[in-house]
């Protein structure tokens, strides 16, 4: 076991993407093998002393941040333990970057199909929150490709979890023995959205066991090892950066693409445009919004599939002539290159105002998604504080980043947050698509759930983490422990 004390090298754990400040820790603690886990998860127990899970810092939402306590880190934890191209599975450790993983699987003429936006995330980070990216439309969240976890408890116990060994039902009481112990799980009974969520636990009436751990944010137990679920490398795939003149064009041109069952589908508003020609200004200057979609495909059928989008395209209008296509892996980088740059551009300016920025993670059913679109234009128009939209428009899922320049700003945004939230969930929608909550979005989630929902959700921690010293304050205040 590595243990850091040195306040010099620690201070890395204390910050993520989410802007999140005021982070503190005793130590970072790196295991190297499970009998470290198990020594660390039984002595903080023993001792009452807080363990937060660091991944690879990549979240949004504040998660592995502490706030006293030990950090524990899966660094170390970092092998790639086998792939299996027959069955077309992989073993992972928890500290496996994506990046890794695709680069490995590449070359073996395979992939794994989620594909979350952030490569250099770790694996254990993308399980943690029922992580998904653009690809999202075609292959769905993180939570389809796990198989089997393998997960300390902070009892020392160890549970190997395969999908499909047990199913548990709402308001029960469920039993597990492991090892020579009897652990009684209770399980909520709210309800949840019909479409894609990394809001809090995952309950449905017939709920796989595995599924309560997917989008856990370290709060439940420590992943070891994961068995993930692998596909084909497609055998082509061409990308197109489409232009349009005003929005109504653009979304007119998604609602009729999603038909087209392309393998993305992702949009960035006009205010998004204007801030990459900073950096980019071939963006042409009357564009007002842009489409971006990637399409798997047999090279037999090439030229069909080109002809079919080049035909949507010009029906709604798009600006073809100062759009782009790519149909090679350097081309297609080329463009994936602008379409991240976005982030780290609004990254610059949250630095530069001094402020976090305000960015939700909301996505609404299919046919709310007009209605939902309309509300976020006329909350933001009145509001006169920068920002932009961008996002998974595929799924209904957009990221609006507002991006206040002062602390009345900054109230303001937070304001009209829980506004967009709780119109969202009149629509049947989820405070969290992809993101999770973290110690941000307490409040949004008791928006969604309510407020006895989320006992529930205590409670459920409580039977899997009875010395309540993993996570502390991801998902709901951690108050609701005592």
């Amino acid at each position: 076991m590595i243990i850091k004390i040195d306040p010099d090298i620690i201070k890395c754990y204390f910050e993520d993407e989410s802007g999140l400040r005021g982070g503190t820790a005793v130590e970072a603690l790196c295991p190297e093998n499970e009998k470290d886990v198990i020594d660390i998860m039984r002595d903080s127990s023993d001792r009452n002393n807080p363990l937060t899970i660091s991944g690879g810092g990549t979240g949004v939402t504040g998660a592995r941040i502490p706030f006293g306590g030990s950090i524990l880190a899966t660094d170390s934890l970092n092998k790639i333990i086998g792939i299996d191209e027959k069955n077309l599975t992989a073993t992972l450790q928890p500290g496996v970057r994506l990046s890794e993983l695709q680069k490995e699987l590449s070359g073996k003429g395979l992939a794994y199909l989620p594909d979350p936006t952030e490569p250099n995330a770790f694996l254990g980070g993308t399980i943690s929150t029922n992580a998904s990216g653009a690809k999202g439309l075609k292959y769905g969240s993180t939570r389809n490709y796990i198989k089997r976890l393998k997960i300390a408890l902070s009892s020392g116990v160890i549970l190997d979890i395969k999908r499909g060994t047990y199913y548990v039902k709402k308001r029960e009481t469920f039993s597990l023995k492991a090892g020579n112990k009897d652990i009684k799980i209770k399980i909520p009974g709210y309800s949840m959205p019909g479409i894609k969520t990394a809001a809090g636990y995952y309950v449905k009436d017939k709920t796989d066991l595995i599924d309560i751990f997917i989008g856990h944010e370290g709060t439940l137990g420590f992943f070891m090892e994961a068995d993930v679920a692998l596909g084909k490398k497609p055998e082509a795939v061409m990308s197109f950066f489409n232009f349009f003149r005003d929005e109504k064009n653009a979304l007119d041109f998604v609602r009729d693409a999603r038909a087209k069952k392309p393998l993305s589908l992702e949009y960035m508003d006009s205010y998004s445009l204007a801030l990459l020609r900073k950096k980019y200004s071939a963006i042409p200057n009357e564009a007002k919004a842009m489409v971006y979609f990637e399409q798997d495909y047999e090279k037999k059928s090439e030229a069909a599939l080109i002809d079919l989008w080049t035909g949507l395209l010009e029906k709604h209008n798009a600006l073809m002539d100062k759009s782009y296509f790519a149909d090679s892996e350097k081309e297609r980088e080329n463009l994936k290159e602008f379409r991240h740059a976005l982030p780290e551009m609004i990254n610059e300016i949250v630095k530069k105002n001094k402020l976090p920025k305000v960015g939700t993670d909301i996505a609404v059913p299919e046919k709310a998604f007009p209605e939902m679109f309309r509300f976020y234009r006329e909350k933001l128009s009145s509001s006169k504080i920068d920002h932009l939209i961008f996002g998974h428009i595929g799924e209904s899922h957009m990221h609006v980043n507002m991006l206040p320049k002062t602390e009345e700003e900054f109230s303001q945004s937070r304001s009209v947050y829980m506004a967009f939230v709780k119109k969202a969930v009149s629509l049947g929608g989820t405070v969290s698509a992809e993101h999770g909550i973290g110690k941000l979005k307490h409040a949004y989630l008791e928006a969604m759930y309510g407020k006895k929902a989320i006992e529930e959700m205590a409670m459920l921690k409580k039977s899997l983490d009875p010395a309540c010293i993993l996570g502390l304050d991801n998902i709901f205040p951690k108050t609701l422990l005592v």
